[in-house]
């Protein structure tokens, strides 16, 4: 069969936009499914824990638990919110057989209930038998429980129930926009082919010539295009573009990709709006601010009324002007499925933001979007703060290095002389020459250089000097320990960073302090790095961290105490490191300048310990606080960033 170059044209473009949406649909489709279904258990978990604290709040010391748990109001509301999910089809706790003992659905209490697959085990299979098992002929309940224990017996489980057939009614939402959008993009790329074929039937050699050497890196092509018409004119142009594009063709792919990694990687939250307020492109800061599923909706559907970022959109689109920046509350995200929080419920904790809504005009000054940029303060302090911390340890540095070099020679100098003038001094010098006192340099006065007569010493004179010279010796010794701290401080350090495991670090820093812990009768309990996520970070200086901060809480408890160390994810992919102890305490005057160089409150402290621990968290991009009431104990908290 004989086919037309617009009809192979228009029916080659149009299969591969074809080929190209069924294969990012299959794509788009296993990973919705793989979202919904770790949604779906996510949503479970919580309501099996949920189940699981109130269960542990009725059954103590009842005589018939399982009538305490049928009778129990509040946890029978907690059974009939799964009504409310979008996926969960029952909630129920189940004794050891396997019969319902309290049921979201009372008909069924009291009836045994049929067991199912698990939801994780089809969470462990691959994309596309997770699609398969989803979108099965029959409906599947799939199961996330929880094991109950009375003692040492088995008292039951716990189970909920997630029904495939609610997960394909979600999905089929979620893929409704991207069904029509497959679908104009195809009807486009026809309609688009079949212009284009027109237009460039008769010249089309001469172009695709043009367009084979330039795609070759033959820039500066000419085309011979003479006729007086739009091809004409294409030609002009494509002969200009082709000598413009030799020198503009390196600095706007060095420019696309900076742009394109800062608007993606940047902290700030960037958001592009349409004239009809549909949001049309977010960044991944201001997507996991968002709630899921934003994209192509209305911002007024997207956020709630008296939102900042509503609210600083509908101005900008209404007056057609930029606002802002002004400052603005904005409440934390919402976790997917969650209600928002009514009466005294704790809502998502919010953080101090500049928003910024730039209307974006065409050369006609017509409005054709909103762009909604957001800035956390909090975190443009902290650039700051550390950004004044490094210059000051690089001024520092230096300083210190001439510091050091200037002061270490003289120390060792006078180390030398002060040797030799013990050996002079000594009671063994002394009685080798009995007959005659011992001269030694009489102090000189004020500042000036003239040499002083000597003066003699004898009998109790010379046990004198003797423990003068001692003194002195150990306050040089001092003074170089000083120095020697000073520089350790102030050492540029190159970070070795490394997905590293906590919970290594801290079973090295115990096994040091247990020791410490045992002689003053401290007792060391260790929780919550099991199940913490690995962190980025340098495995030495965290370890040095941790040490000199588990060492000063043993210290701070020399008659006995508690020593806790505690670990805890945190929301933003963060986590937690806790020490916690029973000590003495920190005056309140004194908590500003804990981690002040040489600031100690001990006898015999150095003042460098909590100075190295704030800069190795500073140096880690994390956060450290402490906590203190005198004579009741001290709380140093850490946050560092997961890897």
């Amino acid at each position: 069969m004989h086919l037309s170059i617009k009809a192979k044209q228009i029916g080659g473009i149009s299969l591969i936009v074809g080929l190209a949406v069924v294969a990012l649909s299959a794509i788009h489709l296993s990973t919705l499914v793989k979202i919904s279904l770790e949604e779906s258990g996510a949503r479970a978990d919580l309501l099996v824990a949920a189940i699981f604290q109130r269960a542990r709040l009725v059954v103590p010391g009842q005589a018939d638990p399982y009538e305490a748990l049928r009778q129990d109001g509040g946890l029978r509301s907690i059974l009939e919110s799964s009504a409310y999910s979008k996926s969960v089809v029952y909630a129920a706790i189940v004794d050891p057989d396997g019969v319902a003992v309290v049921h979201s659905v009372p008909d069924r209490q009291g009836k045994p209930l049929a067991p199912a697959g698990g939801l994780d085990e089809v969470l462990a299979l691959p994309r596309r038998q997770q699609v398969a098992r989803v979108y099965s002929s029959e409906s599947l309940t799939l199961e996330v429980g929880q094991p109950l224990r009375l003692g040492t017996r088995d008292f039951g489980a716990i189970r909920v129930g997630v029904s495939t057939l609610l997960i394909r009614q979600e999905l089929w939402e979620a893929l409704k926009p991207a069904m029509v959008t497959a679908l104009i993009a195809l009807a486009l790329a026809i309609l688009v082919a079949g212009v284009f074929t027109r237009l460039m039937l008769r010249p089309i050699h001469v172009i695709r010539g043009g367009l084979t050497r330039l795609g070759r890196g033959e820039f500066g092509v000419k085309l011979d295009l003479p006729q007086q018409d739009e091809f004409g004119e294409l030609g002009n142009f494509f002969n200009a573009v082709s000598a413009q594009l030799s020198a503009d063709r390196s600095q706007l792919a060095g420019q696309k990709a900076n742009l394109e990694a800062a608007v993606e990687h940047i902290e700030d939250e960037v958001a592009l709006i349409n004239p009809a307020g549909e949001l049309l492109f977010a960044n991944p800061a201001m997507r996991r601010a968002l709630p899921p599923e934003s994209f192509g909706r209305p911002i007024d559907d997207v956020l709630p009324a008296g939102h900042p970022y509503r609210e600083l959109v509908q101005a900008t689109l209404r007056e057609g002007q930029s606002r802002g920046p002004v400052s603005a509350s904005i409440p934390g995200p919402l976790p997917p499925g969650a209600a928002a929080p009514e009466g005294d419920e704790a809502a998502p904790p919010a953080t101090e933001r500049l928003v910024m809504a730039h209307a974006i005009k065409d050369l006609d000054q017509q409005l054709v979007g909103v762009m909604l940029v957001s800035r956390d303060v909090e975190y443009m302090g902290r650039v700051q703060s550390m950004l004044n911390y490094s210059r000051k340890l690089v001024a520092l540095g230096r300083l210190s290095a001439g510091v050091a070099h200037e002061v270490k020679n003289p120390l060792n100098a006078m180390t030398i002389h002060l040797e030799l003038l013990k050996q002079k001094l000594s009671p063994t010098t002394v009685r080798r020459r009995p007959r005659a006192a011992v001269a030694v340099p009489a102090p000189a006065s004020g500042l000036g250089l003239s040499t002083p007569d000597p003066v003699e010493v004898n009998g109790p004179d010379l046990s004198a000097a003797l423990d003068h010279v001692k003194i002195i010796g150990s306050e040089i010794q001092r003074l170089d320990q000083v120095v020697q701290g000073f520089l350790k401080f102030t050492r540029a350090e190159d970070l070795k960073l490394q997905d590293l495991s906590l919970g290594s670090v801290v079973d090295e820093v115990v096994r040091i302090v247990e020791p410490e812990c045992a002689k003053s009768g401290v007792a060391l309990t260790v929780t919550g790095f099991d199940s913490l996520p690995p962190v980025s970070g340098d495995s030495t200086m965290l370890r040095q961290a941790f040490l000199n901060l588990a060492l000063n809480a043993c210290q701070a408890m020399p008659n006995g105490g508690q020593l806790r160390i505690a670990a805890s994810p945190l929301p933003g992919r963060r986590v937690e490191v806790r020490f916690e102890d029973t000590g003495i305490g920190i005056k309140p005057e004194h908590l500003e300048r804990i981690f002040d160089l040489y600031f100690t409150t001990r006898d015999r402290g150095s003042g460098i310990g909590l100075s190295m621990v704030y800069r190795i968290v500073q140096m880690h991009d994390g956060e450290i606080e402490v906590e203190s009431t005198e004579g009741r104990g001290t709380t140093f908290r850490i946050v560092l960033r997961q890897a």
